[in-house]
């Protein structure tokens, strides 16, 4: 294992394939909240809180977000965590990475937040759901991209955690309008899936979507615990499912999708390298694969890239990568009418670009 994360070079396709993916109409269905602050945000973050260790020059944050292994990649995004301190820095950035998304083409996107982090350092719970239910519709309103949330459960913070969100989560007088699904992140090892299972059945029968993170720095086993405790309908990253062929057959037989990140599998040490990375195993076993970010910033990269080094791995052109952006399209938990709606904006922009 190397000292030092260096995020892989820009993904070598052709310019033209660059150009198509950066106009393309995408849905964005793993993108962490937090994990979304650009440098320019962390560093105002930073400046408004002195006593953070976070530096506040945006170029000295390219050192910072270097990453050994994925215990310290979670000790630096508690870090940043940590500059989330009042309602306004929360809508400042929920806003922020609303037009970072935007600037991509995103449409649509089910953004990962992890409420317990905040509201345990003393954000009073109403104002943080108001703070991000403002964001979100300035965000369709100004910018055209709808967003949608998905609390999930900070594994390494324990049980307490799982109480604290499944109860944000399902009590009316609290719950924001935008949440559609119920997740779990952080460590792997040493936090099995199956000691959450009643908060995610409590989240289940209140309606929401279980999207748990699963088999990205542990064995298949943790994605068959997400499916048989947890009742995953998707599963963030789902990386070691390659590892068995059953697994692979369960999740193409149902329709289960995996939410993959190829940079950051690397950044965290889940793969090797990109070369080795197992999407193109997923697609030989007709599982459902989508295209994400991850922790964008964090990890040197954005969605766009992420759709690069897509087109390399799968060896994909304009209309594999149209295909591609509607798997997400089809993975997300938008409802029929706007399904259709950016589908046929994908349609529409390829037809264009391909037109004589």
């Amino acid at each position: 294992m190397t000292d030092r994360f260096d995020a892989p070079a820009a993904a070598p396709v052709p310019h033209d394939l660059h150009a198509f993916i950066a106009g393309l109409p995408k849905a964005e269905l793993h993108v962490h909240h937090v994990g979304s602050a650009s440098p320019r945000i962390v560093s105002e973050l930073a400046a408004r809180h002195p006593d953070s260790k976070v530096p506040t020059d945006p170029e000295a944050l390219a050192d910072y977000f270097q990453f050994t292994d994925f215990a310290h990649f979670i000790q630096v995004y508690l870090s940043v965590v940590d500059l989330i301190r009042t309602p306004e820095d929360v809508r400042l950035l929920t806003y922020e990475v609303a037009r970072d998304l935007a600037r991509q083409q995103v449409r649509y996107a089910e953004l990962t937040i992890t409420p317990y982090s905040s509201v345990r350092r003393g954000i009073d719970e109403r104002a943080f759901m108001a703070a991000i239910e403002d964001a979100r519709k300035a965000a369709e309103a100004e910018l055209g991209t709808v967003l949608r949330w998905c609390f999930d459960i900070p594994g390494e913070a324990g049980l307490e955690s799982a109480e604290v969100t499944a109860r944000l989560a399902t009590d009316d007088a609290v719950r924001p309008e935008g949440l559609v699904s119920f997740g779990l992140g952080g460590p792997e090892i040493g936090v099995p899936r199956p000691q959450f299972k009643p908060y995610f059945d409590r989240a289940i029968a209140a309606g929401l979507h279980s999207v748990p993170h699963a088999g990205e720095t542990t064995g298949p086993q943790t994605v068959w615990d997400a499916l048989t405790h947890l009742g995953a309908e998707r599963i963030g990253h789902g990386t070691s499912s390659a590892q068995d062929e059953k697994l692979l057959a369960h999740l193409a037989e149902h329709r289960i999708p995996l939410e993959v990140c190829p940079t950051s599998n690397i950044a965290t040490r889940a793969v090797r390298t990109l070369d080795e990375h197992p999407i193109k195993e997923f697609v030989r076993a007709g599982v459902l694969v989508t295209i994400n970010s991850d922790d964008p910033p964090m990890f040197g990269t954005d969605l766009n890239n992420e759709y690069a080094v897509a087109a390399r791995l799968l060896e994909l052109d304009e209309r594999g990568l149209a295909e591609l952006a509607k798997n997400a399209v089809d993975a997300s938990f938008l409802d029929g009418a706007g399904k259709a709606r950016i589908r046929e904006e994908i349609d529409t922009y390829t037809a264009r670009w391909l037109a004589p």
